[in-house]
């Protein structure tokens, strides 16, 4: 991991991918869901404080009449001034407007995290990579079904594609 850019909190945007109660509460790794929640809930306050803005995202099935029990994101994540997406796809760019909702806020850098770190953040952080986006990817907010799974990510892919930290050391000019 290395020392996180210094932010611009009118620039930069805080993407949260699927805290969702049933989602926080699978058996995950390296790191139980409820802690990635509280790294990111931190992480989240961090941006309010800022003035940045926190999108938070989580998946609906397709074509289904109800979504599963604990399909909302979990109770008191989300707050005034947060933008909420919903995706149907893996990641949070495909189909949802997320992009030009973004680029009206002028929003050019995107801090992820989220759960699992291989599938919704990974594909939502490719998809953004390629739309031009400067990355950052707060480590501890994140957990997949297994560790090796996470570490394939945050060691291999994340560090082509952007800045790997802590969340503790994402800073605001």
């Amino acid at each position: 991991m290395t020392a996180a850019p210094v932010l611009d909190p009118q620039r930069t945007a805080l993407l949260l991918v699927d805290l969702m109660d049933r989602i926080v509460a699978l058996p995950l790794e390296p790191r139980a869901g409820t802690a990635a929640l509280a790294a990111a809930k931190e992480l989240a306050a961090t941006f309010r404080r800022a003035g940045a803005l926190v999108v938070l995202v989580r998946v609906e099935r397709p074509a289904v009449a109800e979504q599963p029990p604990g399909s909302g994101l979990v109770p008191g994540l989300l707050r005034d001034g947060d933008l909420e997406v919903v995706k149907r796809t893996l990641g949070a760019f495909q189909g949802t407007g997320l992009d030009e909702r973004l680029r009206e806020r002028g929003v050019t850098t995107l801090v992820l995290g989220g759960i699992a770190t291989n599938l919704g953040v990974e594909s939502t952080a490719r998809a953004a990579a390629d739309l031009g986006y400067d990355l950052v990817f707060a480590e501890d907010t994140m957990a997949a079904f297994t560790a090796a799974e996470h570490e394939a990510s945050v060691r291999l892919d994340f560090p082509r594609l952007g800045t790997v930290t802590r969340s503790t050391n994402i800073t605001f000019a």
